[in-house]
């Protein structure tokens, strides 16, 4: 293997599909087979395939066309579900936003996405910026609220959208990695994209007989990676819109799930449950995990007593390549994130851009069929995001620090994004550190990401006072707190003389996660 070359033979890509044909074909071809459901509704085929021709039929009502944007702000449901396959089926792009940001970040997004619905629920409602001009209309997903309910909205049954044509490039949707206090980065991943995911999910076990159950929300990627595959291969999907251990074993039990996805923090809770044991879990097939570093141990606790096989996915939501670790198979490397996927390039690069040989430490970087269009509004950033080899081949930065063995397996060593990874959800510092800034007591600030059994990994602040300023600790956190989403609340904040710093002026976020743990002991 040498760093350049760090793919695995591939077979040829299969031709296009949108998942909306799919959908359709399924439809035809089994109209009774269950299809999708929640806590409180399930549709078949036939049904779900029905609802989502309303959804796009009403949505052309309403005037919207081929690449406009609807938003999503809600908990995950069939109803949210549903308006995203129906914006697809008919060219509309969705822009799926977190309901646990502040109105201010919500309302950036909205305005970057240029939305021109946005979809809510009771979560959603909460976090409203105050209506202007501009706004977006809106539409109730639970038949509550001011706005125009989903029953008054939905067009009647029998309804159907005109057809539309979709082509690989067209937008899929516009996922925002960092709904913080800053200025968020909307990723735009194509029809393309998706579809490369759908045809890896193929695969791994998907199929008219699949149980798919998902416990993460239709906001995240790492949802997303396994609801399309496990809906357009024919099966069925269960969604929990709030995660709950014990209550995840009942339903996997109930429902006989063969496919899931999670994130570490909760395949951890699930583990440390006493009641484990007393679950059925034999239906399983393929269990998934993506989206924060999972621990080798918790790796060999899953592999353990959890029947079916488990695979650790390593990427990011921008795309390019993909590393994945089928853990069932090498035990030995758990501590890896495995090798590239077969239709993956994966390659290192020094701080220079060029490229490492074999056995060499750099920057992850990789190319493949599923990768982001770029950037929405942000071409700059865009630019920042990509590398290209020596002969203009494409390829996604990720900002992660690696190295491969011999046999071909990537070791993660650290990030140089300093993004922090807090429950699957990405948290970035510098997001942090502005809004933190703008406290009158806060001369100097850094926020770095440190352990946490609960989440993974939680955002602490290491602050330095204006001068003759007495603000308390306590004060600025809560201060900070009070005005930040639910996932980027510091967990702790020091105050300290000064900052570690490099000869050029860096942050040594390093040292601050040690200073950290010697506060904490």
């Amino acid at each position: 293997m040498s760093s350049a070359t760090s793919t695995s033979a591939a077979s040829p890509f299969p031709p296009f599909r949108t998942v909306s044909d799919l959908l359709r074909e399924h439809a035809q071809q089994r109209p009774h087979a269950p299809a999708l459901a929640d806590d409180d509704m399930g549709l078949d085929r036939s049904q779900l395939d029905a609802l989502v021709d309303r959804v796009a039929a009403s949505l052309q009502r309403d005037g919207l066309r081929p690449g406009d944007v609807v938003a999503v702000c809600a908990a995950a449901s069939v109803r949210y579900a549903a308006v995203y396959l129906g914006a697809l089926r008919c060219g509309v792009v969705v822009a799926p936003l977190a309901p646990s940001v502040t109105p201010d970040s919500l309302q950036s997004m909205l305005r970057d996405a240029e939305a021109r619905m946005l979809f809510v629920d009771a979560q959603g409602r909460a976090v409203l910026p105050p209506a202007t001009p501009d706004a977006p209309a809106l539409v109730a997903l639970d038949d509550d609220g001011p706005a125009p309910r989903w029953h008054e909205w939905l067009a009647p049954e029998g309804a159907t959208p005109q057809s539309v044509e979709v082509v690989p490039e067209h937008p899929f949707n516009i996922i925002y990695s960092s709904g913080t206090t800053g200025t968020p980065k909307g990723i735009v991943q194509s029809h393309g994209m998706r579809w490369a995911h759908i045809v890896r999910g193929l695969a791994q076990g998907y199929g008219p007989d699949s149980v798919t159950l998902l416990a993460t929300p239709l906001y995240s990627n790492t949802t997303l990676v396994s609801f399309f595959p496990g809906l357009c291969a024919g099966g069925s999907v269960r969604l929990m819109p709030k995660f709950d251990a014990l209550r995840y074993l009942q339903i996997a039990q109930q429902i006989r799930a063969t496919h899931s996805m999670l994130v570490p923090v909760q395949y951890q809770r699930i583990m440390a449950l006493p009641q484990f044991g007393d679950f059925d879990l034999s239906s399983f097939r393929a269990k998934f995990c993506t989206s924060a570093p999972f621990r080798a141990e918790l790796k060999a606790d899953v592999l353990a007593r959890w029947p079916g096989a488990l695979y650790e996915f390593y990427g990011m939501t921008e795309g390019g390549g993909t590393c994945i670790l089928a853990a069932h198979e090498h035990p030995d490397k758990l501590h890896t994130v495995g090798q590239p996927a077969a239709t993956s390039d994966i390659r290192l690069i020094d701080e220079d851009g060029n490229e490492l040989p074999p056995g060499a430490t750099g920057e992850v970087v990789g190319h493949s069929p599923g990768m982001m269009t770029g950037y929405h509004h942000q071409p700059e950033k865009t630019r920042e995001a990509e590398w290209f080899d020596a002969t203009g081949k494409r390829f996604i930065r990720t900002g992660d620090v690696g190295r491969f063995d011999a046999q071909g397996f990537l070791t993660l060593l650290d990030r140089r994004k300093d993004m922090i990874i807090s429950g699957g959800f990405n948290i970035y510092p510098s997001d942090l550190e502005a809004e933190l800034r703008k406290h009158p007591a806060v001369e100097d600030v850094a926020v770095t990401g440190v352990p946490s059994e609960q989440w993974g990994e939680t955002p602490v602040a290491f602050v330095r006072r204006q001068p003759g300023a007495a603000d308390e600790a306590a004060q600025i956190m809560a201060w900070y707190n009070a005005r930040a989403g639910k996932t980027q609340r510091l967990s702790a904040l020091h105050l300290v003389d000064e900052l570690p710093r490099s000869a050029i002026g860096k942050v040594l976020k390093r040292e601050l996660r040690e200073r950290h743990q010697q506060l904490s002991t």
